[in-house]
């Protein structure tokens, strides 16, 4: 059903241990890439006192001269060493070796959706493991190894049989040769298809909709043979422009495209580390006039890979991402993370390469 391509292998981080507890329509110049629109949410008025990691430090801002402070000369190279070094955090946070490594949801039968995955939708169960001091069991699917694809892992909470999905995550998108073929196989392993196939509104790729047994959607896009076949996350935003410019500076992903449908009243930006057709993406979603969305207790996370948590998480808060786990390592694994909040309150957790290898062996 889904022809994979060899895909060389990366070194890239994975989390998995933790346990999870529309304005109106914007103008199409909102997507150039002008010099000024990357340090729009940028909060420099808190810039010194945060980048200690980037070798700034508060003391070296004032200068003695004759035995006095020159204020108003610390004034000027304290608003130019800020400036300079959101300059330093905004290029590392490019040249840092970033992918996607995984998406977290949670599931009310862990063995009916490892069925439902592997039998309807082609995935390979990667491994299992169970926490049963914290009463939960992880399982990781999807195709290929982790340290080089984007996976799936699922979270199953000891008596937890359902969860609120929320109408703020849209769905997962698998590339598949067929989509037609693809569908036929679901529906006869009993699977829920919610749109038949048919080329996208507004456009032409063939596509499906289908749910798993938890209500989970999956879009299928009928493309060729792609090393990534598990290739989106679709999440809807209440401000694309502010989202897309978040996830470009604090994450370091880069806009592949946007495409607006007014006929539909809602606009798409797809950002990623790579092309759509070999790399695993964010779809943001915005429905014009819709600023908020419910989040349910359903979906999780992304995780990330990086080089550095500490620098990360420095770079998260000067766009003005909220901090929810400071950078360090998990108790017990020693894995370094750092976990934060996107400005729609869009939970991600970057992993530190190196660990998240070792973590795997």
């Amino acid at each position: 059903m889904v022809r994979i391509l060899p895909m060389a292998s990366s070194i890239r981080p994975s989390l998995s241990s933790l346990k999870f507890s529309g304005s109106s329509r914007f103008s199409v110049s909102l997507f150039s890439h002008n010099s000024t629109r990357k340090f729009t949410y940028c909060h420099l008025g808190t810039a010194v006192p945060q980048l200690q990691s980037f070798g700034l430090k508060a003391s070296n801002l004032l200068r003695e001269k004759g035995g006095s402070l020159s204020i108003s000369a610390a004034g000027n190279m304290a608003h130019a060493s800020t400036a300079a070094t959101q300059e330093n955090v905004l290029e590392w946070v490019k040249q840092d070796k970033r992918r996607m490594l995984h998406v977290v949801y949670r599931v009310g039968d862990l063995d009916r959706t490892i069925k439902f995955y592997t039998e309807c939708l082609g995935m390979k169960l990667l491994r299992k493991r169970d926490i049963p001091e914290e009463r939960y069991t992880n399982a990781f699917l999807g195709y290929g190894p982790e340290d080089s694809h984007f996976v799936i892992e699922l979270t199953y909470n000891y008596g937890v049989d359902q969860y609120d999905i929320g109408s703020g995550f849209g769905h997962f998108g698998i590339a598949v040769e067929d989509v037609s073929k693809t569908v036929e196989l679901i529906k006869a392993k009993g699977g829920k298809v919610t749109r038949e196939p048919g080329a996208v509104k507004g456009g032409k790729t063939v596509i499906a909709f289908i749910e798993d047994p938890d209500g989970y959607k999956f879009e299928l896009l009928e493309r060729g043979p792609t090393p990534e076949p598990l290739c989106q996350v679709m999440l809807r935003v209440g401000d694309l422009e502010r989202a897309i410019s978040f996830y470009e500076n604090a994450y370091g992903m880069k806009l592949l495209r946007t495409r607006d449908n007014p006929e539909y009243k809602y606009t798409i930006a797809m950002l990623g580390y790579g092309p759509e057709d070999t790399s695993a993406v964010m779809e943001l979603t915005y429905n014009y006039g819709v600023t908020e969305y419910d989040k349910g207790n359903a979906y999780a996370q992304i995780a990330i890979g990086t080089d550095d948590v500490y620098k990360t998480a420095e770079a998260i808060k000067l766009c003005g991402g909220k901090i929810t786990r400071e950078p360090g390592p998990l108790p017990g694994i020693s894995t370094k993370i750092t976990a934060c909040l996107d400005p729609d309150g869009w939970k991600t957790v970057f992993v530190d390469n190196i660990d998240f290898l070792k973590e795997l062996e």
